[in-house]
């Protein structure tokens, strides 16, 4: 595995940890790019949204648009994973207790 597919995966985790601990489970692009940033993934708002398309594609999170804003809510799937109740290929596994 490449160091950029290896950072990938970590800031999805970071991503869908993130989700979790919101009470409604949603956080918008700007916030997560915060987040991320918080991790010392310093990155483009377009790498966020390239991570949070991809969770989707996994079943890890819903999105929806507003206006130019991606919005990202997390699913049962990416909440198990989150939990360690079930592994989703592309995204890094928790470690335990966390």
């Amino acid at each position: 595995m490449s160091f950029e597919e290896f950072s990938a995966r970590d800031a999805r985790l970071i991503i869908l940890r993130g989700l979790a601990m919101e009470t409604d489970g949603t956080l918008n692009e700007t916030l997560l790019t915060t987040l991320l940033r918080t991790f010392g993934h310093n990155r483009s708002r377009d790498y966020v949204r390239t991570q949070i398309r991809k969770l989707e594609e996994l079943g890890a999170v819903t999105v929806i648009e507003a206006g130019t804003v991606l919005i990202a809510s997390i699913t049962r799937a990416g909440l198990d994973h989150v939990e360690r109740r079930s592994v989703i290929e592309g995204i890094d596994r928790p470690s335990p207790g966390v």
